[in-house]
């Protein structure tokens, strides 16, 4: 086995002013079917695509030929989670926020279809066997599945109860399986998209602030590993093995020692014995597991104990793993910044079979696929019909792809998105040359169409909408459309300027086309009812800024960061698949809008004094902050619901929940209102006292149901305004992770799996990024009573803040985390005020002394017996809890006589 780790693999930040540059973190990374690249997704919004020859060849590498890096694609808005290639090569599909990008590369031109479904990101993607779908998983908690030939969207599955981190397909094409921070690994029947089975018990105390879970399925289909399980209690981390048809997971992967994040099988079947046939009982796979610790472990199941550990590979965590298609190289990639490669000699891993056994073998299941879409076909980049080329690119390629001026290498191609100009946003289309596909021909699925591809078949992702069958007669219309994916001529020359014939839809100022209108039920009339959606690409119009500019400064001690000015902002509706949407125009001629999406309709529309910021849409209500301070809310109907507000000051974050609207102006004033009464939680409050620092800012801010604020800060705080006590109060600080036995982003904790989807939870898994201040807050000699003071305030506080954000199932958990602490430690006094509390006043009306007998919407006398049944199990507390219980019972005796 050969190790490398090319220091020329990065993803720089480019905002760096040192001539030493730093590396960010690289989320994903995946080969392409033939090999000869590899995508690399990272925190600078950037897809990065490498040249493996240097990587795997010094000679190669020493001389630059081909390049190292090949293309940059730099279209998405924010860090790229996830990269995967189609299994024909022909599409590279990314994670972006909000939705999909898929990214195709032919003949040297690159196409790309975005598509939104998700909000916020989009943590894993995976094209199924034969590319015949597309599924998509985010922090919406749902899972998108997408037609990969017409990319249309097909089915919306929404059972999970947390953030969706994995998805991976079953090589036979039955199943999926997806994973998520609700504990559980759920698999979905592909016929229809039925719930199949759900796998709870690896995952019941694993922990809940891990970036990843990716999941695997074996090439044999026999088993799936997912990453993220663990034994005895929370204390040993494995990856759990999960047997086909039974859904059971007997088998664990056991030796590392931090949380496992992801699991990658290599793409082969491998035989126990070389010399028997291909059957089950001889049938093997290999698998590959990368942790927090740092360390990769390579395993074959035939054996109890890995193949291969690398302890110490980087510096930082392990984000992702991929193998290549002939199964002899591993790819690994981190957060901090470095790609890892592990190439194997075929005598290092025995067995290994051609991938026609596999097809073979996998036939035995008898599972036959969805039919594909007529007029569609996947087949390699060289066998689809090249859009028209000018002579003058054409001269300066060669068979193989690479252009004569890169001195027989590829060459390097960055796509960028314009800023500025007159023209309209579109997506921008560049020649980007590609070494020629060497696909096996058995990832090549055949199409069921007597008719083959279409011409024009290029352009699927533009023909979405348009009915199947009047598909041929269209592309016979199109002679020379006008394309999507325009060519910027600022930057590119006429003889690059070549464009993929598409279908463009809806108005907007764009040049007239041949579109075939597809007939539709007649629909009630509303304001811009009858226009359909036009899909606007993102892009950044005004930047934004960390400091507020005038006229909003006025003195203001605060100066909190300007979101920048996108030529298209959306929300998803609360509970719902509707969208609201604000556009801005690149040019002086149109005025900003907002609009109201469901499905591929406009359910109504307004337009805008000034461009648009950021909007919010709740349950109830959609709003929208503007660039001169002012805010609107309108009804689901469009109907402003509210006076047009004027803050003096740009919005730096808005938030809705239910009938909740929340605001937190540039110059750092924080407004709640309830638009439903029309009027505000508590008045206009200054930030100044939680950023007593230039250094720290305000990095989240949302809004509960009954008006309260969660503020994040960048000092590891989480922050809410009491209007009760007119005083900030923190929520949750990473302070609580120094000494805390029951702080919830601790690795090993063992605390109530549930926890984790409260509000409470997923604000400490939102500061819990910094754990090596834990890590090393460990190490200093504390005070005898260290972590029992720490763990007791942590409880107090945790009730306290589950009263003021009405979480009655996080108060009810820390509460009998704090009675189970109090009774094991035997401390009468707080066990008896905390009785007290609960309890109330006896014989004076409780309004009287201020008391309430709720809360957090729980009574508290209910509470008191739960608490007084863990006292009576205390050595120490038992006579104590014994008293009070038949004072508990007088009382409820005497006010049932009254």
């Amino acid at each position: 086995m050969r190790f490398t780790k090319p220091a020329w693999v990065a993803h720089k930040d480019s905002t760096a002013k040192s001539d030493s540059y730093k590396r960010l973190c690289i989320f994903s990374v995946h080969v392409h079917p033939d090999g000869s690249r590899i995508a690399t997704g990272g925190l600078d919004a950037k897809i990065r695509i490498w040249s493996t020859k240097p990587i795997l060849n010094p000679a190669s590498e020493a001389s630059n030929k081909p390049p190292k890096a090949l293309s940059t694609l730099t279209m998405h808005t924010g860090p790229v989670l996830t990269v995967r290639w189609a299994n024909s090569g022909k599409w590279l599909a990314s994670g972006i926020s909000g939705g999909i990008c898929l990214s195709a590369a032919i003949n040297g031109h690159v196409s790309f279809f975005f598509a939104d479904s998700h909000s916020p990101d989009v943590t894993d993607v995976a094209w199924s066997p034969g590319d015949r779908y597309l599924a998509s998983v985010g922090l919406d908690s749902k899972v998108i599945i997408w037609c990969g030939y017409t990319h249309e969207r097909l089915r919306k599955l929404d059972q999970h109860q947390g953030f969706v981190k994995g998805v991976c397909w079953d090589p036979v094409g039955e199943y999926l399986a997806t994973q998520s921070d609700d504990r559980s690994v759920k698999i979905w029947n592909t016929t229809d998209w039925s719930l199949e089975a759900e796998v709870t018990k690896p995952f019941e105390d694993s922990p809940g602030s891990t970036f990843f879970r990716r999941l695997s399925w074996s090439p044999d289909g026999a088993h799936i590993t997912a990453s993220n399980a663990t034994n005895n209690k929370g204390f040993v981390f494995i990856a759990s093995v999960i047997t086909r048809n039974t859904w059971t997971s007997e088998i664990s992967l056991v030796g590392h020692e931090n949380t496992v994040e992801v699991a990658s099988y290599n793409p082969h079947i491998f035989l126990r014995n070389p010399q028997l046939p291909v059957l089950t009982s001889n049938i093997c796979s290999v698998v590959a597991l990368g942790a927090d610790d740092r360390s990769v472990s390579i395993w074959q199941t035939k054996s109890a104990r890995p193949l291969i550990v690398a302890k110490e590979v980087f510096e930082r965590q392990i984000m992702d793993l991929n193998w290549s298609w002939d199964g002899l190289t591993l790819y690994a990639v981190s957060s901090d910044g470095t790609l890892a490669v592990f190439n194997f000699d075929p005598d290092e891993l025995e067995g290994l079979c051609p991938h026609s056994v596999q097809g073979t073998y996998l036939k035995k299941f008898g599972f036959t696929p969805a039919p594909i879409p007529e007029g569609f076909s996947h087949v390699s980049a060289r066998q689809l019909t090249p859009p028209p080329s000018p002579k003058s690119q054409s001269q300066g390629m060669d068979q193989t792809g690479f252009g004569h001026d890169a001195g027989g290498g590829e060459r390097v191609n960055v796509l960028v998105a314009k800023r500025g100009g007159k023209k309209r946003a579109t997506l921008t289309n560049v020649a980007m040359p590609l070494a020629p596909p060497m696909m096996p021909s058995q990832s090549q699925p055949r199409s069921v169409s007597s008719s083959g591809p279409i011409p024009g078949a290029l352009a699927g992702p533009a023909l979405t909408g348009v009915s199947i069958s009047k598909r041929a007669q269209l592309s016979q219309q199109q002679e020379r459309a006008p394309s999507v994916f325009d060519v910027d001529a600022d930057t590119w020359s006429p003889s690059t300027d070549v464009r993929i014939d598409a279908v463009e839809e809806g108005s907007r100022k764009r040049k007239a086309v041949a579109v075939v209108e597809v007939e539709e039920p007649k629909r009630a009339r509303t304001l811009g009812g009858e226009r359909k959606r036009v899909a606007i690409p993102m892009k950044e119009l005004v930047p934004g800024s960390g400091a507020v500019r005038a006229p909003f400064g006025g003195g203001a001690s605060l100066n909190l960061p300007i979101p920048a000015v996108m030529t298209r902002v959306s929300a998803q509706v609360e509970g719902s698949d509707d969208v609201f949407e604000a556009v801005n125009p690149d040019n002086d001629e149109d005025a900003p809008e907002v609009s109201y999406m469901s499905g591929k309709h406009t359910q109504w529309l307004d337009y805008l004094p000034c461009p648009a910021l950021a909007v919010c849409a709740s349950s109830r209500f959609c709003a929208v902050g503007m660039r001169d301070g002012s805010v609107i809310v309108y009804s689901h109907t469009g109907r402003r619901l509210m006076p047009s507000l004027s803050l003096g000051a740009p919005c730096s974050f808005i938030d809705g929940r239910g009938s909740m609207l929340l605001i937190v102006s540039s110059i750092g004033q924080l407004y709640s209102w309830d638009v439903k009464k029309q009027s505000a939680v508590f008045p206009p409050v200054s930030l100044s006292p939680i950023l007593p620092s230039p250094n720290y800012t305000v990095t989240s801010a949302k809004i509960q149901p009954n008006g309260a604020a969660i503020l994040t800060c960048s000092s590891g705080v989480v922050y809410s305004y009491d209007a009760a006590l007119l005083s900030f109060v923190k929520l949750t600080e990473r302070w609580w992770s120094e000494g805390s036995d029951v702080w919830q982003a601790r690795q090993r904790s063992a605390t109530n799996p549930t926890a984790n989807r409260g509000v409470l939870s997923v604000a400490e898994g939102s500061i819990a990024g910094s754990l090596d201040s834990s890590a090393t807050g460990a190490n200093k000699k504390r005070p005898q009573w260290w972590n029992m003071a720490m763990t007791l305030g942590h409880l107090e506080t945790r009730m306290h803040s589950a009263r003021l954000l009405e979480s009655p199932t996080e108060y009810k958990q820390a509460l009998s985390q704090y009675t189970k602490k109090l009774a094991d430690e035997g401390y009468k006094a707080k066990a008896e005020e905390l009785i007290r509390e609960l309890m109330g006043p006896l014989y004076s009306r409780s309004s009287e002394q201020g008391w309430s007998p709720t809360v957090a919407g729980l009574v508290k006398r209910e509470l008191l017996k739960d608490v007084l049944s863990a006292f009576a199990r205390s050595k120490t507390l038992g006579k104590l809890a014994q008293d009070w219980q038949d004072v508990v019972r007088r009382a409820i005796s005497e006010e049932g006589d009254r």
